[in-house]
């Protein structure tokens, strides 16, 4: 193979349309942009994102973050907290009652913060993997 001899595959390539060449070349007269509006205007377009005068979709949108609305209903308790308060049976309710979780609270979840020697059985509560093996290993169990 010669590099004077290579050439593009088959249907590869093809010729530029020539636009504004006559009636009979089916892109005269108006060259395939149709009939008055800005797109048929010589430097008539617009930017990107403009949406013809509506409030565009990046102006729409706030510029900060995101933070859900949903996550005042979570709450976290940590293996010492429920160490210091000294119940063998916890629930949401009885958290609330201590003033450990908030009020509106929905969803409680134990995490491995501090140590936990007393045998504590939790209802309706979750717990990370770490805070599972902690709360077993004290004679403990989740329900």
């Amino acid at each position: 193979m010669q590099l004077n001899t290579i050439k593009p595959a088959v249907g590869a390539k093809h010729a530029k349309r020539r636009v504004g060449r006559g009636i009979g070349s089916g892109l005269g007269k108006t060259a395939g942009r149709g009939h008055k509006g800005q797109k048929s205007r010589a430097g008539g377009y617009h930017k990107v994102g403009f949406e013809g005068g509506q409030m565009p979709l990046q102006r729409r949108l706030p510029k900060r973050g995101f933070k859900s609305a949903a996550l005042k209903f979570n709450a976290e308790v940590t293996l010492a907290e429920l160490e210091h308060l000294g119940a063998a049976e916890v629930d949401i309710v009885t958290l609330k009652q201590a003033g450990l979780v908030r009020p509106i609270a929905k969803f409680v979840k134990v995490i491995k913060s501090g140590e936990l020697s007393k045998a504590v059985s939790l209802t309706g509560i979750a717990a990370t993997a770490g805070a599972k093996a902690a709360i077993e290993a004290a004679g403990g169990s989740l329900s």
